[in-house]
């Protein structure tokens, strides 16, 4: 069914707002990918802050005419039936539920991404993404690297009292 004039302006409102916002849009072909399954990636893609949209990609490519940062953009890879989850929180989610549901479900295939800065990305860079820790992984990481020096000191500060008591016996005798 074809989608009205007005519908698809408000399709490219949407989406104009969508990547203006977007840290970064990943897209992938989901031909062979059912619709429960879809569903299934949809509701993993918001629990990860992501969005997942299915539009034409002549919509997307309109509304990357419509903003500045991709107005320069190669959208070359925006063919055949895609998917696009975008992020406006997190650079390496939307890669990350993609490359996720796409172990357990191998008829969908990534294909590229956009940075929220307009720079393309491609397959492999896109799976360098997916492997990365997640935001909240590396600041963990680093508030441990930064606690290891106190955890150190506190060690051996826990073992001064032996060590007194043992000087303690040794001047006494």
């Amino acid at each position: 069914m074809a989608i009205s004039k007005s519908k698809k302006q408000e399709l490219v409102a949407e989406l104009t707002e969508l990547l203006t916002n977007a840290k970064m849009t990943v897209f992938a072909k989901y031909a062979g990918v059912n619709v429960s399954d879809i569903q299934v990636l949809r509701r993993a893609a918001r629990e990860a802050g992501v969005q997942i949209k299915v539009v034409k990609n002549r919509l997307v490519g309109k509304a990357m005419q419509d903003i500045e940062t991709y107005k320069a953009t190669d959208r070359g890879a925006l063919t055949g039936q895609l998917l696009y989850a975008i992020s406006s929180d997190d650079e390496v989610a939307p890669a990350q539920v993609l490359d996720k549901f796409a172990k357990d479900h191998p008829a969908l295939e990534l294909v590229g991404a956009f940075s929220g800065e307009g720079a393309s990305l491609d397959t492999g860079e896109v799976k360098a993404l997916a492997g990365l820790p997640s935001k909240e992984e590396l600041i963990a990481q680093v508030v441990a690297t930064l606690l290891s020096p106190v955890g150190d000191v506190t060690s051996g500060l826990n073992g001064l009292p032996g060590i007194v008591s043992t000087l303690e016996a040794k001047a006494t005798n």
